[in-house]
């Protein structure tokens, strides 16, 4: 190996350990956001199925889980569910913003906001 092998190795494995650290990080405040929305914090391992529980949470029918498969379509589909989990947090459009950049969930799972599903 040369020196630049070297270093782009060393950049390389930094940069894994990095990522995965924000990974865990951010899986953390979603289990944390899903039990404190009474649902099992595992779910949010599961493929497929964490969205089925985002849209509990979101007060969602299921079947809009279709919308996540459909290009551009998606978008619009998850800033709803974002949004309507954010408002049963009782936040707004800051907090669905931050969601979609991971922070949101750790806002929620470790902040001080209530889960309290809204009847509408």
């Amino acid at each position: 190996m040369e020196g630049g092998d070297i270093i782009g190795l060393v950049i390389g494995i930094i940069s894994l350990l990095i990522g995965l650290a924000i990974g865990i990080v951010f899986l953390v405040g979603t289990w944390k956001a899903f039990v404190k929305a009474g649902r099992p914090g595992w779910a949010c391992l599961v493929p497929f199925y964490n969205f089925v529980v985002m849209l509990q949470i979101a007060g969602q029918p299921i079947w809009m889980i279709l919308g996540l498969f459909v290009p551009i379509l998606n978008i619009a589909t998850l800033a709803w569910i974002y949004f309507n989990i954010s408002k049963n947090f009782g936040g707004g459009m800051g907090t669905t913003i931050l969601l979609f950049f991971g922070i949101g969930w750790l806002i929620l799972g470790f902040g001080a906001a209530k889960y309290e599903p809204s009847m509408a």
